[in-house]
């Protein structure tokens, strides 16, 4: 075994037991897999990815351990040395899949990513697919499983979700949930995740400027373990999707969001509060102890805390524009200029 190396970023805990590659090229592929209680498929998976990148020594595999409870981990140590291209990295527990991605994109060499699931249901045969869409220029493939070969009590949420996310974000590809992706190392660079983010990085990435395709993939039945897939995955997705909306349309101009709801709730109260005056002074209703007048002074004070919001939200923003480095907007320059 080799030596542990202790690592300590953003408050993770975790072991890594580095690559084993003599060769200090850096590779020209590296492939992320998160796993948890995979114990039945991590090294039948490790087999078939050596298998159709057997013409390509050049590349690593990074396996996140996101603190399972069976043989997982220690499969992995047992067998290392089959896999010199081999990275372990062991969280102390179970932070989720946005996490452990984070924490692996850490450890990335190559230019470019792909991320697959530990459950032998993403098939590594699609890995030279995925590379070909990203050498025609695009920063981001996404993986839509078709046909899916899930159960229909996870097939149909999935469905509503996708279609909601689309409609969301703007992004039109039809498998958000799908874990099996390529990327440009730039994009990952460029993008935070947390919670349930992770379905996300097709918005976020497109958010950024980033060119997204999606390519049709092979979806195998899973045939061990079972899915950790339940509700309330699907309801903090959900929340978080609420998240995204507002960073991809609003982070960057907080008032259109909190202005629009203040100059709804200020307008809503000057309403209410002219009624009261004309029943007030032209029809001589008393309106000291009706519930209107305290709705009308709630709304008000509402309308002014989001504007007030807003306008806080934009002096933050202007702050962190003006430290932005110009290059994060930049694509490409051609000729030599000086600036």
């Amino acid at each position: 075994m080799q030596k542990t190396i202790y690592e300590y970023s953003h408050e993770i805990y975790y072991e890594v037991f580095p690559i084993s590659m003599k060769n200090t090229v850096s590779p020209f592929l590296s492939i992320v897999i998160p796993v948890y209680n995979e114990s039945d498929n991590i090294i039948t998976l490790l087999d078939e990815i050596q298998a159709v990148l057997a013409d390509q020594k050049n590349y690593e595999i990074i396996i996140v351990d996101d603190g399972s409870t069976d043989s997982t981990f220690s499969l992995l140590i047992k067998n290392q040395n089959l896999y010199p291209q081999l990275t372990i990295i062991k969280l102390r527990k179970n932070f989720g899949k946005a996490t452990a991605f984070n924490t692996a994109f850490k450890f990335v060499h190559s230019e470019i990513v792909i991320t697959m699931d530990g459950d032998l249901q993403d098939d590594p045969k699609e890995i030279p697919q995925f590379i070909a869409k990203i050498e025609e220029g695009y920063d981001l493939v996404s993986g839509w499983k078709y046909p899916r070969n899930d159960p229909l009590s996870k097939i149909l949420p999935s469905k509503i979700f996708n279609h909601l996310t689309r409609i969301i974000t703007g992004v039109n590809i039809h498998d958000f949930n799908c874990g099996y992706k390529a990327y440009k190392k730039i994009v990952l660079e460029n993008i935070d995740l947390y919670g349930e983010m992770h379905r996300y990085i097709p918005a976020l990435a497109a958010w950024n400027g980033f060119k997204i395709s999606e390519i049709k993939i092979n979806h195998r039945p899973r045939r061990f373990g079972r899915s950790k897939f339940d509700a309330s995955r699907l309801f903090r997705g959900l929340l978080d999707l609420i998240t995204v909306k507002f960073l991809t349309n609003y982070s960057s101009r907080p008032l259109h969001i909190f202005g629009l709801l203040g100059i709804i709730s200020l307008l809503a109260g000057f309403i209410i509060g002219i009624y009261l005056l004309i029943l007030k002074y032209f029809q001589n209703v008393a309106i000291g102890d009706r519930p209107l007048l305290l709705l009308a002074v709630l709304l008000i004070f509402i309308g002014l805390q989001f504007v007030s919001m807003g306008l806080l939200g934009e002096m933050i923003t202007l702050k962190e524009h003006r430290d932005l480095k110009v290059d994060h907007y930049i694509e490409t320059v051609i000729g030599e200029h000086i600036v």
